[in-house]
């Protein structure tokens, strides 16, 4: 049925209660007419026609992305006040001395499909799903006054994935190089054109800042270490020397020039363009040991159906990983898959560290930071986990 808020459907499975905590997401198979036009607003209600939330349409098993519980208007005003919300818990969690930083969380500030990263006087904004996509110009146009507040002159829009990726300029242009950051003082520069993301993975802000204040001393090794976040961070702290490793070497090419720009030596810092796997089992026989050893792969589990494969390969990882931290030493580890739980995820640590015979004490355990909310109903965006260790024998 179409009605002046767009299309009705009602629930044929009883999530009324999880919708109204604040879930997002109706799948398809939860409704009585599961086809709808991407982007069209879409009224949900009970099996006796009470209303229940409202959003928009969506391709894929997403059936409906909710961004309201109440009886009112999907509209610019909507999105408005959710941008404000959003820039106002921004005001009060991003430290200091900080330009680089994550403005809307999507689903964690009830705008799902939608991610807006600042980068200085640069934003890059990221549309999750198709329907989302076809509220572009009205969310840009919404956002606008809000970045330029924030001192933003530049925003890009990111679409498409791998080689269909594209990427353009909604107001400013693109920037010809990379865009030069401050992270609690440490200076990185960002590829927001090239990069991974939307140009740096903001959501280990505060790994980083772990790292920075433990690795005095230190022989650190960064796997899968991108441009080298926590490269410097370690460095900056006064590790006596930092490895990172890489299969890309553009990103490489950036991580030593983040060493530079931030002062620090650059005899102290090797990089090496090599898969880590190879790289482990060379250092395997080497019997090379490093006191801090950080891992914080790409995402092995895309979807559910890739769980099972992305255990394995955290398993190999940790074992071969966990095998190279010295005595006493340090292993980080992060997952940024979605799909692989918390508790799933510490078992492959645990498995590793029993294959090469260690054991490890918890140090901390760590999430995504301030700037990337997640709402109480919605487990699904408890994507990122982190775990520090000490290898105590």
């Amino acid at each position: 049925m179409k009605t002046k808020a767009g299309e009705e459907v009602k629930l044929k499975k009883e999530i009324r209660r999880l919708l109204g905590e604040g879930h997002p997401w109706v799948f398809r198979h939860a409704l009585d007419r599961p086809r709808i036009e991407p982007g069209r607003i879409v009224t949900v209600t009970d099996a006796q026609g009470e209303f229940v939330a409202r959003g928009i349409a969506d391709a894929g098993p997403i059936a409906v992305r909710v961004l309201t519980t109440r009886d009112e208007p999907v509209n610019a005003s909507l999105f408005s006040r959710r941008i404000e919300a959003a820039a106002s818990l921004r005001d009060r969690v991003i430290p200091e001395d900080t330009t680089a930083y994550r403005l809307l969380h999507g689903e964690g500030d009830r705008i799902p499909g939608v991610v807006c990263d600042l980068y200085a006087d640069h934003a890059v904004i990221r549309f999750d799903g198709e329907g989302i996509t076809h509220w572009q110009d009205t969310l840009v146009g919404v956002l606008e006054e809000a970045l330029r507040a924030r001192g933003v002159s530049h925003l890009l829009v990111r679409s498409g994935r791998g080689g269909r990726r594209k990427i353009e300029a909604a107001f400013g242009k693109l920037p010809q190089e990379p865009v030069k950051v401050v992270e609690r003082g440490m200076k990185l520069m960002a590829n927001l054109v090239h990069g991974q993301k939307t140009g740096l993975f903001l959501d280990q802000r505060e790994s980083r800042r772990r790292v920075h204040r433990m690795a005095a001393g230190l022989r650190v090794l960064n796997l899968y270490g991108y441009t080298g976040g926590f490269s410097v961070a370690a460095g900056l702290g006064g590790a006596e020397h930092v490895e990172t490793v890489d299969i890309a070497t553009p990103a490489l090419d950036l991580a030593e020039q983040n060493w530079r720009i931030n002062g620090l030596n650059p005899n102290m810092h090797s990089v090496f363009a090599a898969d880590v796997s190879a790289f482990l089992e060379s250092a395997a026989k080497r019997a090379a040991q490093y006191d801090l050893v950080i891992a914080d792969p790409p995402s092995f589990a895309p979807s559910e159906k890739s769980v099972r494969g992305a255990l394995t390969a955290y398993r190999n990882l940790h074992r071969a990983a966990i095998g190279r931290v010295a005595p006493g030493g340090y292993y980080l580890a992060a997952s940024c898959s979605s799909h692989v739980r918390r508790e799933a995820f510490e078992e492959t640590i645990r498995e590793g560290a029993r294959r090469t015979r260690r054991v490890i004490q918890i140090v901390e355990r760590r999430e995504a930071p301030p700037d990337h909310p997640r709402l109480l109903a919605f487990p699904e965006g408890d994507y990122l986990k982190v775990l520090l260790a000490r290898v105590v024998n």
